[in-house]
């Protein structure tokens, strides 16, 4: 299949968070002028007959979705764990993004981590994981981006630049409250980094601090609920582990938040920085 630079996946299990994901996918898409793909994981041991089934529902969504909306939408079905076969395919299709519907984490998945976590986790490719249908149609008018001292928050700058120029959006920068010298002029020089790309791109954006400290993300989704976001983006944990599944990494806790605020995430040295994703 030929790759598509401006290609948008979509993770279709027939469910609803499936349609979420691609009532998100369709805004995003009439924005940026990206095609639609669905992507279906089955089992190996499928029966021909129902995987052919299978592909004719897909087709059929394809075809409403370019008849109502002008999108170029395909459909393809793969075989293999969810865990390994998104990333991997947005990858080698060098997708834009993949837009993931989640139920956020319940049962065994308090134990053994987000299962959305687990699909994102190794991806060259930005994810957005949204559990509610888009509030706005066109916009994404307020976007979340925490800071910390960590230098994998310089790689969320192109994609706030990316969502700003597009929707117009502006960036709220949010300043995890360190004591720490060493650790807050980290973050002083991450905020310095973005606050110059964030200028030189014309995109609006304002700096608070966090008030409390300690966690911050709980901090950062009651922000982002008081500023009525649209979006968080957040890095992913470098070389996420069992361990962190089981003590809950913070965004974790930011994916499955309470308000279904949708969530990008990128993993450290994502494409978007390692690819010149934007001119910046």
């Amino acid at each position: 299949m030929e790759k598509d630079n401006k290609l948008i996946i979509i993770p279709w299990d027939f469910s609803k968070v499936a349609e979420n994901a691609l009532l998100h996918g369709i805004k995003i898409a009439k924005i940026v002028h990206n095609d639609i793909r669905l992507l279906h994981i089955i089992d190996k041991d499928i029966k021909q007959e129902e995987k052919d089934e299978i592909k004719q529902r897909l087709d059929k969504i394809a075809e409403q979705i370019l008849s109502q909306h002008s999108i170029n939408t395909s459909a393809v079905i793969l075989e293999g764990s969810i865990f390994s076969i998104i990333s991997k395919y947005a990858t080698d299709e060098e997708a834009n993004m993949v837009i993931m519907g989640t139920h956020g984490i319940k049962g065994m998945q308090k134990i053994t981590g987000s299962w959305a976590l687990k699909v994102i986790v190794g991806s060259e490719v930005p994810f957005i994981v949204v559990r509610d249908e888009p509030h706005d149609q066109e916009k994404i008018q307020n976007i979340i981006f925490p800071i910390n001292f960590r230098s994998e928050n310089k790689e969320k700058v192109f994609m706030a630049i990316y969502m700003g120029k597009y929707f117009d959006s502006k960036i709220h920068i949010l300043k995890d409250p360190v004591t720490d010298k060493a650790l807050s002029r980290k973050i002083n020089t991450n905020l310095n980094f973005a606050i110059k790309h964030l200028i030189q791109n014309n995109i609006e954006y304002d700096i608070h601090t966090v008030e409390k400290k300690g966690n911050f993300a709980k901090e950062t989704l009651k922000f982002a609920e008081k500023n009525k976001a649209d979006l968080i983006l957040i890095m992913t944990t470098k070389n996420i582990n069992f361990s962190d599944y089981i003590l809950g990494a913070s965004e974790q806790y930011i994916i499955a938040n309470s308000s279904k605020i949708p969530v990008m995430c990128l993993n450290p040295k994502a494409h978007i920085a390692t690819h010149g994703f934007i001119g910046v």
